[in-house]
């Protein structure tokens, strides 16, 4: 098949590109790097089956070729991004949501929207479930990524429902591995990097605070399956394995050796306090669920954020 991947030089994108390239696929990545990395994609730009487009998605954009389907994952993630590009997270999460749908139209194409668990704010329902409609703050600081995902996923039902468009809408919770910007502000570069530099830990708030921690290789399974089906979602995709920040923290300093400890901040505005899928639609719908143990990933993470040090 032919198929698109916005934001496919970012993070999950760049892992996503290379798994349809091994399994045959012809994959165009159209990326406008605002966050994105060519180094992500470095490798795959020789292979034949392999086209980059430098482009904004909250732009039209037209490709004459049949598209048989289209993964829309192009928006910052990340607070450090979202806050300091505002404007551009509105806009590639209504124009660029727009923008992929009118091309799905076009091809007669498949179209996966990747969300994400921010769409549940800082929840009252734990763990949180598809049907659980979230407690968000529409004009907090992180309400920039928040409602620009809730709205896309309102259009991309809107385009499913009134235009018959193959759709399909997975929520992402927390994903780590290699690729992953070294600073842009996640706790699972902060970490790393932090302990591989053998200093202390930044923990925001007391550290209770708890996250579901998924590797990217599992993930990119999930999207493949969900793409696969006939359910339009939306889908939770994470690991259901929570813990508290601090104590992934210990983990980290574990497997590295960091003895430094932790250095106590501020909680940021807004931040939730807790975060853990409900994945039982994933596992009856999609047959899937999450393999790889936290240590294993971390492991392959350390690795990659090594070069960095």
């Amino acid at each position: 098949m032919r198929i698109i991947i916005t934001g496919g030089a970012g993070f999950i994108g760049s892992h996503l590109s290379r798994t349809l390239l091994d399994q045959g696929h012809d994959v165009i990545v159209i990326d406008n790097l605002i966050t994105g990395n060519i180094e992500n994609i470095r490798l795959l730009l020789p292979r034949k089956n392999f086209s980059f487009i430098q482009h904004d998605v909250s732009k039209p954009i037209f490709l004459s070729d049949k598209i048989d389907r289209i993964y829309h994952l192009a928006s910052p993630a990340s607070p450090i991004d979202y806050l300091k590009l505002p404007i551009q997270t509105l806009k590639v999460g209504a124009l660029g949501t727009y923008t992929a749908l009118g091309m799905a139209m076009r091809h007669n194409a498949a179209l996966l929207m990747a969300s994400t668990s921010e769409v549940y704010g800082d929840p009252l329902v734990h763990p949180q479930k598809e049907d659980y409609w979230g407690n968000v703050n529409p004009i907090g600081p992180r309400g920039v990524y928040d409602e620009a995902k809730r709205y896309a996923e309102s259009m991309v039902e809107a385009y499913r429902r009134f235009h018959g468009v193959n759709t399909h809408i997975v929520r992402i919770f927390n994903t780590y591995g290699p690729n992953m910007r070294p600073y842009d502000g996640r706790v699972v570069p902060a970490f790393c990097i932090g302990a591989l530099k053998n200093e202390p830990l930044p923990i925001f708030g007391d550290g209770k605070q708890t996250r579901s921690f998924c590797y990217v290789s599992d993930l990119v399974r999930g999207l493949i399956a969900m793409m696969n089906s006939n359910d339009p979602g939306p889908i939770n995709l994470g690991n259901p394995h929570e813990m508290t920040i601090k104590e992934f923290g210990e983990i980290v300093n574990s497997l590295i050796k960091n003895t430094a400890g932790f250095e106590y901040k501020e909680l940021p505005v807004d931040d939730p306090k807790i975060r853990q899928p409900d994945i039982s639609k994933a596992i009856k719908i999609l047959k899937w669920k999450p393999e790889i143990a936290i240590e294993q990933g971390l492991q392959e993470a350390i690795e990659y954020f090594k070069r960095f040090v």
